[in-house]
């Protein structure tokens, strides 16, 4: 049986968008708890001729930010910030009747400065040391939409194109080639995407069980919608039951489109994948992890563990690093004999396990989830019957000879759109599909007249930002409503007036606001291309 371990990464742009808490200190969050963490151990299974071949997606609009020599500046303060914090702590805590947890403070200082060297040893460039692994045929690293735009509800197919094209674009810039694979963001499908994913040169995509009729969809069984935890939110509310009529193995890879550019999906394997998304039922609420919701200000330091299911944040006990990686250990192996005891329910469909997550949730929700992945993958060294691979080996080994026609929805919560078009968030698609028709309909003549570029070229860069999934997320979730209202506002306004300014022939004014915007909103150096490739489509 082959295994693959999918992670997609993934934050929306929040450089110059404010620092704390929803600006460039998540992004920073993210780096030194998820990236740096699976940076560290990739390479210490490298050094160690442990196979580790992760299927990992990194979205366009985060790894312009990791490229960014903003984030670099932001990560510099963001470290310098955690290590006064080490400083600070011991005599703060001597103070108070939280003596007990001062060992904690060293575990923190000791692994601020590790991660800090790993940094700098890699010349401070994440993305260039991730590119380094997938050159060594380390790793696999597939592609997304630009900006994570929630394909399957925007209002025009130009639209999709320029989400897919400026993440081809983007991947062959940033990591060296083209992206064979393609997260779709949300897992959201409808049908109809497979050709606009084949036009753009990706060979196949990820998908929750029910959308192959093999399962229920992830965000019904679970506590919790898979990608909530990049936004620290609970779920709101309790998901209609979902009824999936099983027709499908999920245990194989299956065509989507036919001919040439055939495009094939994976499907997520739902037991497994339960065992490390719920809280309740799988290892991320063990008692000697990492409590991701109780925080000590000022610092920004975790001290405590979970301790015990539904134990309140005032009860919690002091955090014990050595007793939770030895628990890490113990998952792992748990979770690669579970792989071994599927094994023979796999070989009856193509012998493939596919278990896809957001790469967050490993070190920033669960902080020793990096550590059960290398241990996982160690342990399938010894592990009959298990073999990891990248989605491309699979693929090559192993061509989908069965076509399927995937019902439309997502891996959110109800299986459907629900989570991204409903009552709180139904205002913002209307605004969104008026933007598109008013940019697609003005990009035609203001390609054609170069003084227009820059303008036209900071309009797609607003357009694709006001069309992240992140906003109608964080509105559902009632997570951070204020700010992703603001923000999806903000981009929408800013697109609007770049469209004006082109459209009444103002074209010194509109370089001038372009100019001004791209100060703050300065990625995709090449958009301007992938719009002119829509556009010839």
């Amino acid at each position: 049986m082959e295994f693959v371990l999918a992670l997609h990464s993934h934050l929306p742009y929040v450089l110059n968008h404010g620092r704390w808490p929803h600006g460039s200190d998540w992004l920073c969050e993210a780096a030194i708890d998820t990236y740096l963490p699976l940076l560290e151990h990739l390479r210490a299974l490298k050094e160690e001729k442990t196979p580790a071949p992760v299927t990992i997606g990194f979205t366009p609009v985060l790894a312009n930010q990791l490229a960014s020599d903003d984030f670099r500046k932001e990560f510099e303060t963001f470290m310098n910030q955690r290590e006064t914090a080490c400083k600070e702590a011991p005599a703060s805590l001597a103070k108070t009747a939280d003596s007990s947890l001062l060992p904690v403070v060293g575990y923190w200082k000791e692994r601020f400065s590790r991660l800090r060297r790993l940094y700098d040893e890699a010349d401070r460039d994440l993305v260039g040391a991730f590119r380094a692994l997938q050159d060594s045929g380390r790793l696999e690293i597939i592609g997304s939409a630009a900006t994570h735009g929630y394909l399957p509800l925007l209002a025009r197919d130009e639209s999709i194109q320029l989400q897919l094209a400026i993440g081809q674009s983007e991947h062959k810039r940033l990591f060296g080639k083209a992206p064979a694979g393609c997260w779709l963001p949300e897992c959201a499908y409808r049908p109809g995407i497979e050709k606009h994913l084949a036009d753009a040169g990706f060979r196949f995509f990820f998908v929750d069980a029910h959308l192959a009729h093999a399962g229920t969809p992830l965000g019904v069984d679970y506590d919790i919608p898979l990608g909530a935890e990049r936004f620290d939110s609970e779920r709101h509310g309790t998901p209609h039951p979902v009824e999936a009529k099983i027709e499908h193995t999920p245990y194989r890879a299956y065509r989507v489109s036919r001919g040439r550019r055939a495009v094939s999906a994976f499907v997520r394997d739902p037991q497994s994948s339960r065992q490390v998304w719920s809280r309740d039922l799988g290892y991320p609420g063990d008692a000697a992890y990492l409590e991701f919701h109780k925080i000590r200000w000022p610092g920004g330091l975790k001290f405590w563990r979970v301790t015990g299911p539904h134990v309140d944040l005032g009860a919690k006990t002091a955090y014990d690093p050595r007793a939770a990686l030895g628990r890490a250990t113990e998952h792992a192996r748990h979770f690669t004999e579970l792989l071994g005891g599927i094994s023979g329910r796999a070989k009856r469909g193509e012998g493939l396990v596919t278990a896809p997550f957001d790469t967050e949730l490993f070190g920033h929700w669960w902080h020793e989830g990096v550590d059960f992945i290398a241990d996982m993958y160690r342990a399938m060294k010894r592990q009959k019957g298990v073999k990891p691979v990248t989605a491309s080996q699979h693929l090559s080994g192993h061509p989908p000879r069965e076509a399927i026609q995937l019902a439309e929805g997502s891996w959110g919560v109800n299986g459907d759109h629900t989570m991204w078009r409903n009552e709180l968030t139904s205002w913002t698609w209307p605004r969104l599909g008026h933007l598109e028709e008013s940019f697609w309909k003005v990009a035609p003549k203001a390609i054609r007249k170069s003084e227009l570029h820059p303008v036209l070229a900071q309009a797609a860069r607003e357009l694709v930002l006001a069309q992240s999934s992140d906003w109608q997320f964080m509105i559902s979730t009632g997570a951070v409503p204020d700010y992703a209202e603001k923000r999806f506002k903000l981009h929408c306004d800013d697109a609007e007036r770049l469209i004006s300014a082109m459209t009444e022939g103002s074209e010194s004014g509109g370089q001038r606001l372009a100019a001004d915007l791209q100060k703050r909103d300065h990625l995709f150096p090449n958009i301007l291309e992938s719009v002119a490739k829509v556009l010839e489509l």
